[in-house]
């Protein structure tokens, strides 16, 4: 599947997250930042506009209501940090940590996240469309009741991952790996498994399978 990859001004104005912390409308645009820690800060509405974020710390912040567009964060940790009915649209998360990270009643669209942690991240009652997890670690990440198309798990660790109420027609687990995970049979329909993992579902149904 491709995804639109983020449209980045080729030229750039150094930028620093404080810039913004005592604006009405916070924005930033056509800018790189890099090596700026913005810890346990809440700031609402920001606007991110094609921009190459790296290095970056915003660990415990609040950016409730943030509106991503045109973005590439590289070596950046987002650590608890609430992105609650946020729009991410054409961002790249390339080896970050979204350790906790949470992104319920959310919009996500031609996103893609490239090794990166996003163990007990949540997505509840999100909409995902065009979105890639490639290399990703999901462990004990809840995706309960989101909209799923165009989604692919690509190598991921869905171990203790959590799609009650969510569909996985069409979604493709085969080349993930998972002990335990938390989907209804229901919900399983048109999922794409390899033969280990339908063997695994069936043991975790209660199925007793005889060689």
């Amino acid at each position: 599947m491709k995804i639109d990859i983020p449209k980045i001004a080729p030229e750039l104005s150094a930028r620093n997250f404080s810039d913004i912390f005592y604006e009405e409308d916070p924005i930033l645009e056509m800018c790189n930042i890099t090596d700026s820690d913005f810890e346990n800060e809440a700031i609402d509405r920001v606007h991110l506009y094609s921009a190459v974020i790296k290095n970056c710390k915003f660990t415990n912040s609040d950016f409730s209501n943030i509106d991503i567009t045109d973005v590439r964060f590289e070596n950046c940790d987002f650590s608890n940090v609430n992105m609650s009915n946020s729009s991410i649209h054409r961002v790249q998360f390339i080896n970050c940590k979204l350790l906790g990270t949470t992104f319920p009643e959310s919009s996500l669209g031609n996103v893609k996240f490239e090794n990166s942690i996003l163990n007990l991240a949540t997505f509840g009652n999100s909409k995902l469309e065009k979105v890639i997890f490639s290399d990703a670690s999901l462990k004990n990440t809840d995706f309960y009741d989101c909209k799923l198309k165009n989604v692919e798990l690509q190598k991921c660790d869905l171990d203790g991952a959590n799609f009650d109420q969510t569909s996985l027609k069409g979604i493709d687990i085969s080349s993930s790996a998972f002990d335990t995970i938390t989907v209804s049979i229901e919900s399983l329909k048109g999922c794409k498994v390899s033969s280990y993992q339908a063997i695994q579902f069936a043991t975790l149904m209660g199925l007793i399978i005889k060689e």
